[in-house]
């Protein structure tokens, strides 16, 4: 890793446990090992701070070189950050980022943003190929061999019934109100990775432009509203029996959902979280999960949702995942089931 030259000024490491050093117009950042929800939240106004502290700052530099550990959270906090270092005009590189961040960044699409050296570099051999072997650490759940043949098995049952209902339910779906069958989503997955999830179309097909006349019940990060006028007739069948996300086998099937996991949240949602509700993005999104069986369309507190996923990400288990799919099979058949 390119040093700085000793006269430079190094600042004593700060309450966000980022070491900051400064010469010439240089601003350089040393991460710590572990780059977690405790870290970020104090980094979140961190380079706020610091260019009031150093005006002559022309150049900003992140190094990752001890990180061994950065998760959803610590991503959240680069964010404004690096919005922040844009607006300033600043160039903004990383140094010897690990396999273990890059991947975190490649997820996130924080390389395009933030340019990376070798990810290896600073390592020992030996380090190296240790850490290109590893997987993300974030969540046990999300390395878990059981959780994903579950996810593929259930994927696979849940496809061949989704490929017997879908004539009657395509053909209802037209009937009743003109467009396509299927409606498509960009959502935000683990490690706050972009993809398209699937459902059947349950409103008009120019719902999204008309969501502004429609008053959101819900507070905080996400939109509800129980007698949604863009909702079909056919779609409200749909969402009373949660036939609508069927298509979303698919999603869990490539490795984009689980079966059983946290609430997928829309980009829209994300960019207004605190640095803290970044965790729920630790693991993959869930088919149904915590959300789903303790109330659904009666949580209206976007707090609530989190302390669900939470809790969900606190007592996971491969056999807490088994009751969690039993738990919604008693939802869907009982009079509490579907979304408004």
């Amino acid at each position: 890793m390119t040093s700085l030259p000793a006269n430079g000024s190094a600042a004593p490491t700060g309450p966000h446990g980022v070491g900051v050093t400064f010469h010439r117009g240089l601003l350089l950042l040393g991460f710590p090992r572990r780059f977690t929800v405790t870290e970020a939240v104090a980094f979140r106004q961190a380079l706020e701070e610091l260019l009031a502290r150093f005006p002559d700052t022309r150049r900003l530099v992140l190094d990752f070189s001890r990180t061994e550990l950065i998760d959803s959270s610590g991503l959240g906090s680069l964010i404004p950050n690096l919005k922040l270092a844009r607006h300033h005009g600043l160039p903004v590189e990383a140094w010897s980022a690990g396999a273990q961040v890059k991947l975190a960044f490649s997820l996130m699409g924080l390389e395009q943003a933030l340019p990376l050296q070798e990810g290896t570099e600073g390592l020992n051999p030996s380090q190296a190929v240790h850490a290109k072997e590893r997987p993300a650490i974030t969540h046990p759940s999300v390395r878990s061999r059981p959780k994903r043949v579950l996810d593929i098995v259930g994927s696979l049952v849940g496809l061949a019934i989704t490929l017997v209902l879908f004539p009657f339910l395509a053909l209802a779906i037209r009937l009743d109100s003109p467009g396509p069958i299927l409606f498509g989503q960009v959502r935000m997955g683990w490690m706050g990775r972009r993809f398209r999830l699937w459902k059947l179309r349950s409103m008009v097909v120019n719902a999204e432009a008309l969501r502004s006349t429609v008053r959101n019940e819900a507070s905080g990060a996400f939109f509800k509203n129980a007698k949604d006028p863009r909702i079909t007739r056919v779609g409200r069948f749909l969402r009373r029996t949660s036939l609508d996300e069927l298509p979303q086998f698919w999603n869990v099937l490539i490795g984009d959902m689980s079966l059983v996991g946290t609430r997928p949240p829309t980009p829209d949602e994300v960019d207004r979280y605190a640095v803290p509700n970044w965790q729920r993005l630790d693991v993959r999104p869930g088919l149904t999960g915590e959300w789903q069986v303790n109330g659904r369309s009666t949580v209206l507190d976007f707090e609530d949702v989190i302390r669900l996923d939470l809790r969900y990400q606190e007592n996971w288990s491969f056999w807490y995942d088994i009751r969690l799919i039993f738990k919604t099979l008693a939802v869907i058949f009982s009079k509490r089931s579907g979304a408004s």
